[in-house]
């Protein structure tokens, strides 16, 4: 049994929220979505508040937010820049466990691309801008990603590895 929360975590667009719905689901757990809090926090879209606040701001609630989770087994997915700020990577490894759901940055740039108007930081890119984007931001970020207790790329291994690693 899981008995602390289980967090996803990965770059925007690599599929926390759909892993996450079906691994919770699959291990009998609620799911939470770390987005979904924050728009309820804050009253209005991500998208809208970011506008409006800017990423620092955004960054303050989101660490807010997370830090104020049911300390609960559940399923949670985070944003793509969480683990990135504020204490929140220590944070998230002091409370539970952490998979990184790796996927190629070609992939990531081919699902922003058909989804680029939901996202904040890639909204107002040319392609080009959104795959300099993607390498750039990528490679800044692995560093807080590859801290997670496991890293899985399912794409290459079987959902049921993934069930595994959440459950050891």
């Amino acid at each position: 049994m899981i008995a602390k929360p289980l967090f996803l975590i990965g770059f925007m667009a690599s599929g926390k929220t759909k892993t996450g719905k079906r691994l919770a689901n699959q291990l009998q757990l609620p799911f939470l979505d770390l987005d979904h809090l924050i728009e309820t926090e804050i009253g209005q879209s991500i998208s809208s508040y970011f506008q409006t606040h800017g990423e620092k701001a955004f960054r303050k609630i989101e660490s807010k937010c997370l830090h104020e989770l049911p300390l609960q087994s559940a399923v949670v997915a985070l944003g793509g820049g969480t683990p990135c700020f504020e204490d929140n990577m220590a944070f998230i490894k002091s409370i539970g466990k952490s998979i990184y759901l790796k996927k190629k940055p070609e992939v990531l740039i081919g699902r922003l691309r058909k989804r680029k108007a939901k996202r904040p930081l890639v909204a107002n890119l040319t392609d080009q801008e959104l795959k300099e984007f993607v390498l750039t931001t990528l490679k800044e970020r692995e560093f807080y990603y590859e801290q997670a207790d496991f890293t899985i790329e399912l794409e290459n291994e079987p959902f049921n590895t993934l069930i595994e690693l959440a459950k050891s």
